[in-house]
């Protein structure tokens, strides 16, 4: 056997290959939460963000492709390591001891599950626009949007001023006015979060980062972060059910700017 195949087929491959991909899928979680509460600002910035994203072309497509491949690598790792737990003690135990577990712990086979099911549906909701079509095509006059100002990325414009873009923070305000949908968002993300704080703190123990001396700064550090990403997350929903956020035209923002 190879040194690849040896390395996907240990049981420490395979833990090196869940923390790996984790680090990825949390980078990606967090970044785009830093991205979606540009929702805050004038509408030129979540719009103009979204353009400069589009733009990208072959690039964004690269990284979509690396983010699928990271999660069902994610999927499979946590996959075949459960079941070779369950097949090493021999079946589930006819007691659960799950005193020294944590809840997060022991939900996270569901919570993952879950999470799973969530991102698929929000792809469909945001980014491929599939679930929330009709709604948006109620409101013809929201779906584009003429930039008011130039959009920057680290000092440079990548989106000039006049262009016509999708108006992505419509959408999203629209899609959160469900509250079904906004409470479905809110349930989902809690559930990501917890999944993430455990996931934490397997992935220092799985690199070998953790120690006796340390471990519970981390448990504390991983913890603040889950808590502050959920309200982050929160946040855009509650403000859309509170009236907080409205649609908005370009020329409605314009107004709104002056």
């Amino acid at each position: 056997m190879n040194l690849v195949g040896s390395f996907f087929g240990s049981s420490i491959g395979r833990k090196i290959i869940m923390a790996l991909t984790g680090v990825i899928l949390i980078g990606f979680v967090v970044g785009h939460l830093v991205g979606n509460l540009q929702i805050f600002q004038h509408p030129d910035h979540i719009n103009g963000y979204a353009q400069f994203l589009h733009q990208l072309g072959p690039l964004l497509w690269v990284a979509r492709i690396g983010l699928i491949a990271a999660a069902l690598l994610h999927i499979w790792a946590a996959t075949v390591l459960t079941l070779e737990n369950k097949r090493a003690r021999g079946g589930d135990y006819g007691f659960k001891h799950t005193i020294q577990a944590t809840f997060a712990s022991r939900a996270m086979r569901w919570t993952g599950v879950i999470v799973l099911a969530f991102l698929v549906y929000h792809l469909a909701h945001f980014t491929l626009g599939v679930v929330q079509t009709e709604t948006f095509k109620e409101t013809a006059p929201l779906n584009h949007y003429v930039m008011q100002n130039d959009y920057r990325v680290a000092g440079f414009t990548v989106v000039k001023a006049g262009t016509d873009v999708a108006n992505v923070h419509s959408m999203v305000i629209l899609g959160f006015q469900h509250k079904v949908v906004a409470l479905f968002y809110i349930v989902a993300v809690g559930l990501l979060s917890l999944h993430l704080l455990h996931g934490f703190n397997s992935l220092f123990q799985s690199l070998g980062l953790r120690n006796a001396k340390w471990s519970w700064l981390l448990h504390k550090a991983a913890l603040a972060l889950c808590v502050v990403y959920f309200l982050g997350n929160l946040a855009i929903p509650g403000a859309v059910l509170a009236g907080k956020l409205r649609p908005q035209t370009a020329k409605v923002a314009a107004t709104a700017q002056r």
